[in-house]
């Protein structure tokens, strides 16, 4: 069984060397943030399966987190671990999009019990990771999108860059950012190569009037769905 993918955020240097190395040693594939703002860009580049975060943080604080995080992603679980105990405060962490709210001090047992439960229960309720852009389905796992029985594969790269623009819908995503994250560096040639590639998948998404992906000249691309 694949390993779940973890994003782990917490500031607080001895629990989260101490929770990060539990994970693991659990089985779990653990990347730890240690502010907001580093995770926010994280989510933004890996695959993740389900977040653990603080709320006291620096930079950008769990609840900000987690509203940046659900302006784009509906999906991915998240469980909030924190000393913050108040009533509202746990109302609040449920009202803004988190799963699940666990406080501190903390069972290690209990959370990887919280964190299995979440993972199975998103996996059953969007087995196959599939995403609605518009009137097309969007299936990162297998690599294609549809339009009723009209089926696109997709190349590794054009899935990649997909879910990119998806996950940050009305957005713009750098080209740098995409050059380097799936090119290795953004040289001239692989910019020309991205450019080739944008223009194909706005091809496959032709059918839907309402999507539009723009060229945000020198910057990057934005993904709009009216």
């Amino acid at each position: 069984m694949e390993s779940i993918a973890i994003l782990y955020v917490e500031d607080e240097l001895s629990l989260g060397k101490i929770t990060n190395d539990t994970l693991k040693k659990n089985g779990f594939n653990v990347i730890w943030a240690k502010d907001g703002k580093e995770a926010l860009e994280i989510i933004l580049k890996s695959k993740i399966d389900i977040a653990v975060i603080d709320i006291m943080m620096p930079k950008l604080d769990g609840f900000n987190l987690v509203i940046e995080i659900r302006k784009t992603n509906n999906l991915l679980p998240i469980l909030f671990l924190t000393a913050r105990v108040l009533t509202e405060d746990v109302i609040k962490g449920f009202e803004i999009g988190g799963n699940d709210y666990m406080k501190k001090p903390f069972s290690i047992e209990e959370l990887i019990i919280r964190i299995k439960e979440l993972v199975k229960r998103n996996k059953i309720s969007n087995p196959l990771n599939t995403y609605l852009i518009g009137k097309y389905t969007f299936n990162y796992v297998r690599m294609e999108i549809t339009l009723q029985d009209q089926k696109i594969s997709l190349t590794h790269r054009e899935n990649e860059i997909i879910k990119r623009l998806y996950l940050r819908a009305n957005e713009i995503v750098s080209r740098t950012e995409i050059l380097i994250d799936l090119w290795g560096d953004d040289s001239y040639y692989n910019g020309r190569s991205l450019d080739v590639f944008i223009t194909k998948i706005r091809k496959y998404f032709s059918e839907d009037q309402s999507i539009a992906i723009k060229n945000i000249r020198g910057v990057g691309y934005k993904l709009i769905v009216s």
